[in-house]
């Protein structure tokens, strides 16, 4: 028998080369021409103002639509006046002196809430974000008292300050106290813990590190809470108004409905939704210039 034992041929194995890679997943998604040749050479604020002014359209069709034709589809539009009744209710307030009296008199209500409530929130949140003993005397009041509505304050107001001017004004001023003082603590938590132990290694002071670390980096949600306020402190001054108020966009409003003046109502929601986002928009341009470091940071 022979000392080595034949093996059989076995079949060459060849290596498979690797398929062909699909051209199709590599290359990125080739974006279809006629879907942005529509905006080509359209400024950005133009196309956005296009779009704004386009929605805008839709509504008050679908708006005029419904009122002209009663629509009764869940939501009954049988009552509610045309945009052109509304049109001639704005034509007929605009010739009365009154009506300016009632848009003076909510303005002033709410600028004097609304400073006052920046004036106390900021501080009082900056006070607790960063100091526990504050923080746990005052956390219980703020988190008990800011799920109550402005409507339920306004009986205790009444009993509690010597005119409705002061109650309509304190009732307002709760409604933007709350969002300010959280936001302000938020804001003032979120400061990085990094750039604490930097100023602290530098020697700076507790005055120098709050005032060059903690309040620039709680500004953003400052802003924030100052624009949300500032909501809320409208839908609080309406709530004031339509109880116990004489003047003021609000009891013009009420004063509509109980007179069955329809077109007057919506007006007066329109003036206040008007002056709302005015005013909101007046906090955001204020706060602008002090977020400018963002910028330069991204």
């Amino acid at each position: 028998m022979p000392l080595e034992q034949t093996q059989p041929d076995m079949p060459e194995i060849k290596a498979l080369d690797p398929p062909p890679e699909d051209s199709t997943s590599a290359s990125p998604p080739v974006e279809d021409p006629s879907a942005s040749r529509f905006m080509d050479g359209v400024p950005g604020w133009a196309a956005q103002g296009g779009i704004m002014l386009l929605s805008v359209l839709i509504g008050l069709g679908i708006w005029h639509m419904g009122s002209t034709q009663g629509w009764n589809i869940y939501l009954n539009f049988r009552n509610i006046p045309t945009p052109g009744e509304v049109f001639e209710a704005t034509l007929e307030n605009i010739a009365d002196p009154e009506f300016y009296v009632h848009i003076r008199v909510s303005i002033w209500r709410v600028m004097s809430s609304f400073v006052l409530a920046v004036l106390v929130g900021v501080p009082t949140g900056l006070l607790m974000a960063r100091n526990r003993i504050a923080r746990a005397a005052l956390i219980p009041y703020i988190e008990i008292m800011r799920p109550i509505p402005a409507v339920a304050w306004i009986p205790l107001a009444i009993l509690m300050w010597p005119t409705e001017e002061a109650s309509i004004i304190f009732i307002t001023f709760l409604g933007a106290f709350f969002p300010i003082v959280l936001n302000t603590i938020n804001g003032a938590e979120q400061t990085p813990e990094v750039l604490l132990r930097a100023t602290r290694s530098l020697g700076a002071s507790r005055y120098a590190e709050f005032r060059h670390v903690v309040f620039p980096a709680a500004l953003p949600s400052i802003s924030a809470g100052l624009a949300v306020g500032m909501g809320v402190a409208w839908f609080s001054l309406l709530a004031g108004e339509i109880i116990s108020g004489q003047y003021g966009i609000g009891y013009f409003t009420w004063d509509a409905y109980s007179m069955v003046r329809t077109p007057d109502i919506v007006l007066g929601m329109l003036v206040i939704g008007g002056l709302g986002t005015a005013s909101t928009y007046g906090i955001r341009l204020l706060t602008r210039p002090m977020l400018k470091w963002q910028k330069r940071t991204r």
